[in-house]
């Protein structure tokens, strides 16, 4: 006699196709962001425009990602989490056919800024449905295993394109991933089936303020939020220099920019692979001011002319020492508001982002008035600082693990 699953058994498989297909999107979307950085160079040679110009690219896409997010979430929240990822992942596919086909780099600028606007509908709105679905208990675990898959697409994103654009050009790049998350949305029509809310639901526009007055009076919110600004600013922000920078020392192959920014991603999926163990023997609160020095000590060694093998190591260590920090404040943000857990991501993602925007202005003036080892130690210094307050200021307000 055929064994009948119970709801529970049900809910669980439900879940879990749920959350492959974010997974499948969550990976697609992160090849694009950061495509652009390891190709900067052969784009400005190109179109005409200075390097420092192109770097600029990486805030077109950051910025808008994080001034969407009072929007997107809200809208999620109302209309339904899957509806919005599968309606931005669309945009983000046509973005890459203008990128592919831009002929000036004001038009490659405005596909950016599209991106960054459909993206920020893709990665605080996964988190939140992870939020949704995983127990509170469980989900440090669960943003661990998603960030591997997120972090991996960040790898192929960076290393991927410096291949395709040495073989085929900087085109190609859009086209690669273009084709990507064109795949992405496919799967993604199987994962998400049965999940989007009825087309009745509706958004009080009047609410939304009161919403996030709510969401900022939990004094998780702005510890975690601050946080997760200084983190985009002190790490994100120094990799639109970091092509510039090898080039400087002689290395102009985007091939190479490409796998020293994969660096980074293979500390993270390091993280993501220890953090069940780590987790156990630290903690959470030492994890964060673990993960800060190490990651403040490694942008120190960035600093230093090292050749490439050695400067992708140091990569990794900046990745893993982020993730580990970044991972625990991930966890208390998707409890700020458990009712309205797509605008407390969306939130976090606009300040993350913020300070991914801001960051490479930080970095510009940096590096050209200061020299990159003051600039990269005034990054660590930040780092350092930001692991020793949440550490201390999320103490009393740790969700259980």
């Amino acid at each position: 006699m055929q064994a009948v699953d119970t709801p529970l058994e049900l809910a669980r498989r439900n879940a879990r196709r749920v959350l492959a297909g974010v997974s499948t999107v969550a990976f697609a979307t992160s090849l694009f962001s950061r495509a652009i950085d390891p190709i900067i160079p052969p784009i400005a040679s190109d179109l005409g425009v200075a390097p420092e110009t192109v770097a600029l690219l990486s805030t077109a896409f950051a910025l808008p990602f994080a001034l969407i997010q009072p929007i997107l979430g809200p809208l999620a929240d109302a209309f339904g989490k899957t509806r919005i990822m599968t309606s931005c992942l669309v945009v983000l596919i046509a973005t890459a056919a203008i990128g592919a086909t831009a002929t000036s780099f004001p038009v490659l600028l405005a596909s950016r800024i599209l991106a960054g606007i459909a993206a920020g509908g893709i990665f605080p709105v996964s988190l939140a449905i992870v939020g949704d679905l995983v127990p509170v208990a469980e989900r440090q675990i669960a943003l661990g295993r998603y960030l591997a898959v997120v972090i991996s697409g960040n790898f192929l994103g960076a290393s991927l394109a410096g291949a395709v654009a040495d073989l085929i050009g900087w085109r190609g790049v859009f086209v690669v991933i273009g084709c990507c998350g064109g795949a992405a949305f496919i799967a993604s029509r199987f994962g998400f089936a049965g999940q989007e809310k009825p087309m009745g639901a509706h958004l009080d526009v009047h609410a939304v303020p009161g919403l996030f007055r709510t969401i900022f009076a939990n004094p998780r919110a702005r510890v975690c939020y601050a946080a997760v600004f200084l983190e985009g600013v002190a790490i994100l922000g120094l990799f639109p220099y970091v092509a510039l920078l090898l080039l400087d020392r002689g290395e102009a192959r985007a091939s190479i920019a490409g796998l020293v920014l994969g660096g980074f991603a293979l500390g993270g999926v390091a993280y993501a692979l220890m953090v069940r163990a780590l987790l156990g023997k630290f903690g959470p609160n030492r994890l964060m001011l673990g993960g800060a020095a190490v990651a403040a000590l490694a942008l120190l060694g960035a600093a230093v002319r090292i050749p490439w093998p050695a400067e992708m190591a140091v990569f990794g260590f900046i990745g893993f020492g982020f993730y580990m920090l970044h991972g625990c404040i991930q966890v208390q943000a998707t409890e700020i508001a458990p009712g309205a857990r797509g605008a407390a991501m969306a939130l976090h993602s606009f300040f993350f982002f913020m300070g991914q925007a801001i960051g490479p202005l930080f970095y510009g003036f940096g590096l050209v008035h200061f020299g990159a080892v003051t600039t990269l130690a005034l990054g660590g210094a930040v780092m350092l600082l930001v692991g020793v307050f949440v550490s201390r200021l999320l103490r009393e307000q740790a969700a259980p693990m």
